[in-house]
């Protein structure tokens, strides 16, 4: 049910993730950890914090399941 529910909201806040968000959602639903994901990206763990603060901030989202659940729904 929750899936369902999360499907809508993800499709309609899309557009408000920036491309450098959308790809550490990616790394983190592709089981990565903050660590492995900043490495992908050339990037720090802190950065890779901060990219996923801010998604759960503009998402109002609270757990990294609820992260997965957004980026399977976006199609990443």
């Amino acid at each position: 049910m929750s899936l369902a529910l999360a499907t809508p909201h993800a499709e309609a806040a899309a557009p408000a993730l920036a491309p450098r968000e959308q790809e550490t959602l990616r790394h983190i639903a592709a089981g990565r950890t903050y660590l492995q994901a900043a490495r992908h990206m050339g990037l720090s763990k802190h950065t890779v914090d901060a990219y996923l603060r801010r998604i759960r901030a503009k998402l109002n989202i609270n757990s990294t399941a609820e992260l997965t659940r957004l980026a399977i729904s976006l199609g990443l």
